[in-house]
């Protein structure tokens, strides 16, 4: 299926179709040259042999993660080129996810790290005049609906529990919760976007149950 169909103006095609057995519109954005270049350049994800491992089926929005995976790229591309922000190529989140736009320059998101729906990241306080740059690191998932307060620095490896206000830095491959966030867990093993080392056997167990 032809993607990313650009004009010979550089524009981009907007409603252009694929004609053949069965119709899908082709969406088309333009993204800066260089982000493509990035991901091109960027080492394959790694993955089991075929029959390992099971995977859960893909429901609801899953199903979609091809459009997903396009809105996613874009949104990385406008806060990157647009606002100055420091996004890693290979950094996912949520549409949902909010970088403070007021001091953008100080939001940094590492490698193969995941920012879930609704978390907010804050680079500024108007109250004290503060504008400060606030890091999250390599292989990290930042949970749904948290808050990432200005200045803080969340080291590689580490998973921040869904709610959580982060108040302070939080060291390499550590597990935080709760407001404020303190951690509960600490010399953690995970891999890319903070997925720990046992997760696919558990989603291959569940799946294999028929509760996944």
């Amino acid at each position: 299926m032809a993607v990313n169909t650009i004009s010979e103006t550089g524009g981009p095609l907007f409603g252009t179709r694929e004609r053949g057995p069965t119709e899908r519109p082709i969406f088309a954005r333009r993204l800066a040259a260089a982000d493509w270049a990035e991901t091109a350049a960027l080492p394959a994800t790694t993955v089991a042999e075929p029959g390992a491992l099971r995977k859960a089926r893909k429901r609801g929005l899953n199903r979609l993660g091809w459009l997903r995976r396009l809105l996613v790229g874009a949104k990385r591309a406008w806060c990157r080129r647009l606002w100055g922000m420091d996004i890693h190529p290979t950094a996912e989140f949520s549409l949902s996810t909010k970088f403070d736009r007021t001091f953008p320059i100080g939001v940094h998101v590492g490698a193969h790290s995941y920012v879930a729906f609704d978390v907010r990241l804050l680079t500024h306080d108007r109250t004290r005049g503060l504008y400060l740059h606030t890091r999250i690191g390599a292989n990290c998932f930042i949970g749904g609906g948290s808050l990432i307060l200005p200045g803080v620095e969340i080291g590689d490896d580490c998973v921040v529990g869904a709610g959580s206000v982060v108040t302070r830095s939080v060291p390499p491959r550590s597990v935080v919760a709760g407001n404020p966030a303190r951690i509960i867990r600490s010399d953690i093993e995970v891999g890319r976007y903070g997925r720990f080392r046992t997760a696919d056997a558990t989603e291959s167990r569940l799946a294999s149950q028929g509760l996944a």
